[in-house]
């Protein structure tokens, strides 16, 4: 700690002087900031309504996936009936009369394809022994013809009407997903496991996407988000120690080390986001609380330091005989500052008059 202090008279006054002490000294940069939750969210509604139902009050551990809030979806619990009697109906149509008829017609041209083609060989022998007539053969001929290309026809005409069927059943397939997920968007999930830490809205009270409903967060995992100056900001890195204090746990100090350094400036406040991970957390913490920093930025175990008081304009101090000497000086804290040339640590200094 610093050397005694010594009083010297001047002008009737009594002057404050002190000597150089050797002690460790640390160049911090302060910042300020709040506690949050890990995976802390804002929760938002999707959808307009009214609130019909919250499944949850502040305090309680939820799951994701777990629900939080109801808004009234009676239309959009009409659109999912309808959606679904439209998907049983192609359904229904795949299984139906209409492809049923169409395969026992082509069951049925295949029939008279095969026996229009016995026939025509029969015919064909018959005409080879000189047995009929030239055109009996030739409507042989043509009967297969006609049948075979029935059977073909018919064919086709089922595929063609099965692909249509089959359209139609996957778009009511689809509309009935699409029916189903904006059904489930009337109902509030939580994202992550955690707890409710508010809830701003009653049963009853009106929802949008502009509002938030609740915030959520991790139940026992907390980070410090810190608001860093733009003139300190290039000076910082991850790792680096932070000591914190908190207005919850007055005249504690706890430890944390930047983990984060968000490189967006916010124009507003010209202050830049960082994240610090605690080392030594306390027992208790609630997303909010506000908290305050200094991140070490280089320490030194042996250094000649003077209370940042005595010094004249960074430049100079007063020796105990009213001289004044130039010196050089290193690192600073918010109550001493390190001299690393033009004093030594036997000489007295004297507190410059304001």
């Amino acid at each position: 700690m610093f050397a005694t202090l010594m009083l010297t008279p001047a002008c009737k006054k009594k002057t404050e002087s002190v000597r150089p002490s050797i002690e460790k000294i640390t160049e911090s940069v302060y910042a300020s900031g709040i506690i949050k939750s890990k995976n802390q969210y804002q929760v938002f509604s999707t959808v307009n309504g009214l609130v019909q139902k919250i499944w949850v009050k502040e305090g309680d551990l939820v799951k994701a996936g777990d629900p939080l809030f109801t808004i009234e979806n009676e239309s959009s619990r009409l659109q999912v009936e309808n959606a679904q009697l439209a998907a049983d109906f192609a359904d229904l149509n795949i299984r139906g009369e209409r492809l049923e008829e169409l395969k026992s017609a082509i069951q049925t041209a295949k029939s008279k394809m095969l026996n229009d083609s016995v026939l025509l060989q029969r015919q064909r022998g018959l005409w080879a022994q000189q047995i009929g007539s030239k055109v009996e053969l030739e409507q042989r001929e043509l009967a297969y013809t006609t049948s075979e290309a029935n059977y073909s026809a018919t064919q086709l005409r089922y595929q063609e009407l099965k692909k249509q069927l089959d359209f139609a059943a996957a778009q009511t397939r689809k509309q009935l997903a699409i029916s189903q997920k904006n059904a489930r968007d009337f109902t509030i999930y939580s994202k992550v496991d955690g707890q409710v830490y508010s809830i701003s809205k009653a049963i009853g009270e009106i929802v949008n996407n502009q509002s938030p409903v609740a915030v959520v967060g991790a139940a026992t995992d907390f980070f410090v988000e810190l608001q860093v100056d733009e003139n300190d900001i290039v000076r910082l890195k991850t790792g680096q120690r932070v000591f914190l204090s908190l207005d919850s746990y007055s005249k504690q100090v706890f430890e944390a080390k930047v983990s984060v350094i968000n490189p967006i400036m916010n124009e507003r406040s010209r202050t830049f986001t960082v994240e610090a991970e605690f080392v030594q957390k306390p027992p208790v913490l609630y997303p909010n609380l506000t908290t305050e920093a200094n991140i070490v930025m280089v320490e030194k175990e042996q250094a000649i330091t003077i209370p940042r008081s005595f010094l004249l304009g960074d430049t100079a101090v007063m020796l105990s005989n009213k001289e004044i000497r130039r010196v050089s000086i290193g690192l600073k804290d918010y109550q001493k500052v390190e001299v690393l040339s033009g004093l030594e640590a036997n000489e007295t200094i004297l507190k410059p008059k304001k």
